[in-house]
């Protein structure tokens, strides 16, 4: 009886060991390089979301076509929806990095990706924010203290509120505008905050100032009361599903002065919210034109066309695409996908050559770039100018 139980226990021993063993071979043992993708796949700003995910998986399929990373080991995106909420964004980090994700590309939006920040530094696992434009992304609002673990591939807002109002000032020649905003997106209240304070600074008056939440679909009322004022230009900083009603409503109420916005403007929803008539006159700031004829946009344009069935790739694609390259380059560098040695090797990112253009991470990990200001002519958007960092 004793040799029996003894057999019986080594069988178990042998049954757990093996158990443990193909538990562990998903994550670290198959060769697969795993990275995480947190992305808005259903809700408010699912197409953000999407857009972002398709320029991934352009990206890692690629890669993969050209041979993998640290002598052929192949890239392998482990999905999550994090539904257009913070929270949900905090529970896709932990599944993602739980499931073995070496690295985490997203979420799209400044709100969601705070939620998956906390989650990335307490793991100690890099992240990089493909679109997500605040300063707190990368900073640690109370201690102004970079986040080791924590990158983005786009501009900053402060930037990006600055290139629409010296856009105003110098090319529309706006000399008053009135400004509309989501009082209830981070994002939105600091476009209005930097946009504010380049327009004022260069002699430009803020006849108005007004805000609406998130889902709200009637703006007509606020409308009215800007017409009032007589604004010159209305900058609209917010998301293509609200922004597409408020332009739609504005020229049903017989505003016809130029509107502008950010980078949220920049879905095909907003076409097909606004009505490509409404669209004429909008101009919104971007991180890349499609039109734009240097090879890297080119090249980039021509396959995510032929890999998407010819849709022409929004800026979120393109960084979302962006994103995966410059942490291919980070992992080649550093040899390794060890998340320190990683974090490290993004942080030294130096004039890297992506679609969007050549990146250098500065000391905030933030990526060093131009910017565009895209026009709507006829429901399609085109190149209006190209703003460098001063």
């Amino acid at each position: 009886m004793k040799a029996g139980k003894m057999t019986i226990l080594a069988a178990a021993l042998v049954l757990a060991i093996s158990s443990t063993g193909c538990g562990n071979k998903k994550a670290s043992d198959s060769g697969d390089i795993l990275i995480g993708a947190n992305f808005e796949m259903t809700g408010g700003v699912a197409s953000f979301g999407n857009s972002a995910l398709n320029g991934v998986k352009l990206a890692v399929k690629q890669i993969n076509e050209n041979g993998g990373l640290l002598g052929g080991r192949k890239l392998k995106v482990l999905e999550a929806d994090n539904a257009s909420k913070a929270d949900e964004a905090t529970r896709a980090a932990q599944k993602l990095i739980a499931d073995g994700a070496i690295a985490l590309v997203g979420p799209v939006t400044t709100g969601n990706t705070m939620g998956a920040v906390p989650v990335a530094q307490e793991k100690k696992i890099p992240m990089i924010a493909p679109t997500a434009t605040a300063v707190k992304v990368t900073v640690d609002e109370r201690s102004s203290k970079v986040y080791d673990y924590i990158f983005r591939a786009c501009f900053i807002d402060p930037f990006q509120g600055q290139v629409m109002a010296d856009f105003a000032l110098n090319e529309l020649k706006i000399k008053n505008a009135a400004i509309y905003v989501n009082s209830s997106s981070d994002y939105s209240k600091g476009l209005q905050k930097f946009f504010k304070e380049t327009f004022t600074k260069g002699g430009g008056t803020i006849v108005a100032e007004e805000s609406f939440q998130e889902k709200d679909t009637d703006f007509k009322a606020v409308l009215t009361l800007l017409k009032s004022k007589n604004p010159e230009a209305i900058y609209v900083p917010g998301y293509y599903e609200e922004v597409g009603k408020i332009v739609k409503q504005a020229r049903e109420l017989g505003i016809t002065v130029p509107i502008m916005g950010g980078d949220g403007w920049d879905s095909p929803k907003t076409v097909e919210i606004a009505g490509k008539e409404a669209l004429n006159n909008t101009f919104f700031s971007n991180h890349y034109a499609p039109d734009d004829t240097s090879k890297e946009i080119q090249d980039f344009v021509t396959s995510y066309k032929k890999e998407y069935g010819d849709q022409t790739p929004d800026a979120l694609a393109a960084l979302g695409f962006d994103s995966v390259k410059l942490l291919a380059d980070a992992i080649t560098r550093a040899e390794s996908t060890d998340p320190n040695k990683l974090k490290d090797a993004l942080a030294a990112t130096k004039d890297l050559k992506l679609a969007t253009g050549s990146v250098t991470l500065n000391a905030t990990h933030d990526p060093v770039k131009s910017a565009v200001v895209l026009e709507f002519v006829d429901g399609v958007q085109k190149f209006k100018a190209k703003i460098d960092p001063k």
